[in-house]
C-alpha cells in the first residue's frame, strides 16, 4: 500500500526530512521548498516521480539531497548549482534527462556526485570540474554522456572514485590519471574506448587502485600480454579486475600472476584460446574466477582445486570486511538496484568455466575446494564420471554440469548438498536413478533431461529393476522353496533322525558292547575281503596265458 507525501506547509524550522525505504509515491509537493531551513532531503528507494522543481534553490542551506531509485523525470534544475553548501548529490536510479547544469560546477563544496542510470546526456568533456577540490567520488555510469574523459577531472585531487562506464565515451586513457593519487575504484566499461595495452601500462602505476572494470570497451583487441608487459610491476593493491566482455583475443597472460592481492578475476565473454595456467591455482587472496565464454582448451589444473581462499576457512582476524567506494553492478545494468553490494565479503565464492572447450575428466581434487558457492562447468566437452568428492562441498548452491560427455550415474553422496538453489546435469549421458528423498527432486525436469537412460523423480521416466524378469522368477522360487519348508510335517523331520539314531547304536552299539559278537563281525569283513583278493588275481593271471 503507498502513501503520498502530505502538503500541509513543512515547519520553518525544519531542518532534515528522512522517509527513504517506504511507499511513498506521487509528485514531490511544492511548499516543501518553502522549508527554507532545510540541510537534508532524504527519500530514496520510494515512488516517487516528477520533476525536481527549479525552486528547490530557495533551500540555499541543503547539504544532503538523496532521491535514490524512485521514478522522477525531467532535467535538473538549471540553477542548481546556487545552492553552494551541498556536498551529497544522491540521484541515482531515476529517470532524468537533459544535461549536466553548467552551474553544478559551482557547488564547491561537492564530496559526492551520484548521478548513475538514468537518462542523461551531453559532451562532459565540456564541463570544467577544476573547482570542485573537495570531490571524493563521481558516479555517472550507465547514462548516454559523450565526449572524452574531462582533464579536468584529474585536477580533483580528492578523487577516490571515477564510474563513467556504460555510456558513449572515447579516446584513450591519459597519464594525466595518474595525479590522482588516492583514486581506488575505477570504472570505464561499456564505452568506446581504444588501445588496452597502453591503459594498463598507465593504470597499473595508480598505486591505490583497488577495483578497475574494464568491460566492454576496447572491443576487438588483443589481450594485454606479457611481452608488451615484460616490466610489469603494478597494481600491487588491486583487488577486482574486469576485462569481460570485450572480445579479447589471445591467452591469459603470465602479469597476472603478480597479482598477490587479486580476489575477483572476471576474463568472461572474450575470445580467449589456450588452457587454463596452472599458476592461477597460486594466487593467494583469489575466490572467484569467471572466464566463461571463451575458447579455452585443455583440462583443468590440478592446481585450480587448491585456491587457498577457497580451501581454508578464515581466521576471525583474517575475514575481509572491505567496501568498494561504489557499488559493482553486473555488466552495465544491475538486476535489483535496490541492493548494493558494496562489501566484497557479499560477493559468490565462485567459479565459472562454462562455454568453453575445455575435456578431460572433473578432477576428483575440487573436493578440496569446500568453500564454493557457485560451480559452474556447463557447455565444455568433459567425460568421465561426476567425482564424488563433489559432496565435499557443503557451501555449494549452484553446480551446473549440463551440456558435457559425462556418463554413469548421479553420486548418491549428493544428497548431502542441503544448500544447492540450482542445480543442472542435462545434456550428457547419465544413467540410473535419480537419488530420491533429497532436494534433486525439487528442480525442475528440466535440470535432467537429454539424458535417454536417466530415470527417477522428477522425470516422467519411472526406474524398472534391471533383469527385472529373472529377479522376479527367482523371487518366486525363493518364496516357494521357503513356503515348501514350512510346509513339511515335523513328524517327518522326526522320523529321519529317529531311523538315524536306531540304525547307528543299533549295529555299532551291540558291536561295541558284545565281544563275541564284534569278533565275528571282523572275521566275516576278513574272509569277504581274502575271497575277493583270491577272484581277482585268478582273473588276472588267466589273462596273461592267453595267446
Amino acid at each position: 500500500m503507498s502513501a503520498t507525501i502530505p502538503s500541509q506547509g513543512y515547519c520553518s524550522e525544519l531542518k532534515v526530512f528522512q522517509a527513504g525505504h517506504n511507499n511513498l509515491s506521487g509528485l514531490l509537493p511544492e511548499d516543501i521548498y518553502n522549508a527554507s531551513k532545510l540541510e537534508e532531503i532524504a527519500l530514496p528507494l520510494n515512488s516517487l516521480y516528477g520533476a525536481i522543481s527549479d525552486k528547490i534553490v530557495n533551500l540555499t542551506n541543503l547539504a544532503i539531497l538523496d532521491l535514490y531509485f524512485n521514478q522522477l523525470s525531467g532535467a535538473l534544475p538549471v540553477n542548481l548549482g546556487r545552492l553552494s553548501k551541498l556536498k551529497f548529490v544522491i540521484l541515482d536510479f531515476n529517470n532524468l534527462e537533459g544535461s549536466l547544469p553548467i552551474s553544478l560546477m559551482n557547488c564547491t563544496n561537492l564530496l559526492e556526485l551520484h548521478l548513475g542510470s538514468n537518462n542523461l546526456e551531453g559532451d562532459i568533456s565540456m564541463l570544467d570540474f577544476s573547482r570542485l577540490s573537495q570531490l571524493t567520488k563521481l558516479d555517472l555510469r550507465v547514462n548516454n554522456f559523450t565526449g572524452t574523459i574531462p582533464v579536468s577531472l584529474y585536477s580533483c585531487r580528492s578523487l577516490k572514485a571515477i564510474g563513467l562506464s556504460g555510456n558513449h565515451l572515447e579516446g584513450q586513457i591519459q597519464a594525466e590519471i595518474l595525479s590522482l593519487n588516492s583514486l581506488s575504484f575505477l570504472s570505464l566499461g561499456y564505452n568506446r574506448f581504444t588501445n588496452v595495452t597502453g591503459a594498463m601500462k598507465i593504470l597499473m602505476s595508480c598505486k591505490s587502485l583497488h577495483t578497475l572494470s574494464l568491460a566492454g570497451t576496447f572491443e576487438g583487441e588483443g589481450m594485454p600480454s606479457d611481452d608488451d608487459m615484460v616490466d610489469f610491476d603494478g597494481f600491487k593493491n588491486l583487488r577486482l579486475l574486469s576485462l569481460a566482455d570485450s572480445d579479447f583475443t589471445g591467452q591469459i597472460p603470465l602479469w597476472l600472476s603478480k597479482l598477490k592481492n587479486l580476489e575477483i578475476l572476471a576474463l568472461y565473454k572474450n575470445q580467449i584460446t589456450g588452457p587454463i595456467p596452472s599458476w592461477l591455482g597460486t594466487l593467494p587472496r583469489l575466490f572467484s574466477l569467471n572466464l566463461a565464454s571463451n575458447r579455452i582448451s585443455g583440462e583443468i589444473p590440478k592446481q585450480l582445486c587448491r585456491l587457498p581462499r577457497l580451501v581454508y576457512e578464515p581466521t576471525a582476524s583474517q575475514v575481509d570486511n572491505y567496501e568498494f567506494e561504489l557499488p559493482i553492478f553486473g555488466g552495465s545494468v544491475i538486476a535489483n538496484p535496490r541492493f548494493e553490494p558494496h562489501k566484497l565479503f557479499l560477493f559468490f565464492p565462485a567459479i565459472d568455466l562454462s562455454n568453453n572447450n575445455i575435456s578431460g575428466d572433473i578432477p576428483t581434487e575440487v573436493g578440496q575446494l569446500q568453500l564454493l558457492r557457485k560451480l559452474n562447468l556447463d557447455s565444455n566437452n568433459f567425460f568421465g564420471v561426476i567425482p564424488d568428492q563433489i559432496s565435499n562441498l557443503k557451501n555449494l548452491e549452484l553446480l551446473n554440469l549440463s551440456k558435457n560427455h559425462l556418463s554413469g550415474t548421479i553420486p548418491l553422496s549428493l544428497v548431502s548438498l542441503t544448500f544447492l538453489k540450482e542445480f543442472n546435469v542435462s545434456y550428457n549421458n547419465l544413467q540410473g536413478p535419480i537419488p530420491t528423498g533429497t532436494q534433486l527432486q525439487s528442480f525442475n525436469a528440466s535440470a535432467f533431461e537429454g539424458n535417454p537412460k536417466l530415470c527417477g523423480a522428477p522425470l516422467a521416466n519411472k526406474c524398472s529393476r534391471p533383469n527385472k524378469g529373472i529377479d522376479e522368477d527367482n523371487k518366486k522360487n525363493n518364496k516357494d522353496m521357503d513356503n515348501g519348508l514350512h510346509q513339511i510335517p515335523w513328524f517327518y523331520i522326526s522320523s529321519v533322525v529317529l531311523g538315524f539314531i536306531v540304525g547307528f547304536w543299533g549295529v555299532c552299539g551291540s558291536l561295541i558292547i558284545n565281544k563275541t559278537w564284534r569278533y565275528a563281525y571282523f572275521r566275516f569283513i576278513y574272509n569277504v575281503q581274502d575271497r575277493l583278493y583270491v577272484m581277482i588275481t585268478v582273473r588276472i593271471n588267466m589273462i596273461k596265458r592267453k595267446p
